[in-house]
C-alpha cells in the first residue's frame, strides 16, 4: 500500500486587483509648447535648452495645431543647406506635422503602448475638447510598466 497525501486541494492563487492604468495619471502636463510664427532655430535652441526630442504646437487658446520635432528641425538644415538658403527665416508652421495623432486620456497605458509601436513616434499629445491637456512619452509609458513591476499584465 502506498503512501498517500495528506496535503489537500491548493488553494487558488489570490489575483490582484488590477487598477486601471489611464494614461492621464501618466501624462505630462508642465509642457513645452510653440506657435506658428516662431522660427525654426528658436525651437531648436529650446529643444536643446529644456533636453527634449519636440513638442506641441499651440495657438493663443492651447488649441493643438500640430507637432514639431528634432527630425523637423534636422529636415529643416539639411534643406537650407541643400537649397544654399538662410537658416534663420523659417517658421514653424512649414516645418511642423499638422495633422497630428492624439490619444484619449482615459486611454490604458499599455493599449497607448501599442500606438507606439504601430505608428513609431516619441510623444502623442493629449487633447480635450480641442485643447492640448498634456503629452505621452514612451518614457512614461516605461515608468507606467515600472509600477506594475510584480502584479499582472491585464488590464
Amino acid at each position: 500500500m502506498g503512501i498517500k497525501s495528506f496535503q489537500g486541494r491548493r488553494a487558488e492563487p489570490k489575483k490582484a486587483a488590477s487598477t486601471p492604468m489611464c494614461v492621464k495619471d501618466y501624462m505630462t502636463t508642465d509642457l513645452v509648447t510653440f506657435r506658428k510664427h516662431q522660427t525654426v532655430i528658436e525651437v531648436m535652441e529650446q529643444l536643446m535648452h529644456h533636453k527634449i526630442s519636440g513638442a506641441c504646437v499651440v495657438d493663443e487658446d492651447y488649441n493643438l495645431q500640430g507637432v514639431i520635432s528634432e527630425g523637423d528641425c534636422i529636415k529643416h538644415i539639411s534643406d537650407s543647406r541643400y537649397y544654399n538658403l538662410p537658416m534663420d527665416d523659417n517658421l514653424v508652421e512649414k516645418r511642423m506635422t499638422c495633422d497630428a495623432i492624439t490619444i484619449d486620456a482615459e486611454m490604458n497605458v499599455l493599449e497607448a503602448a501599442k500606438k507606439f509601436i504601430e505608428h513609431r513616434f516619441r510623444r502623442f499629445p493629449i487633447v480635450s475638447n480641442g485643447k492640448l491637456v498634456g503629452q505621452l512619452s514612451q518614457s512614461d509609458v516605461l515608468r507606467a510598466a515600472l509600477a506594475l513591476k510584480g502584479q499582472s499584465w491585464g488590464s
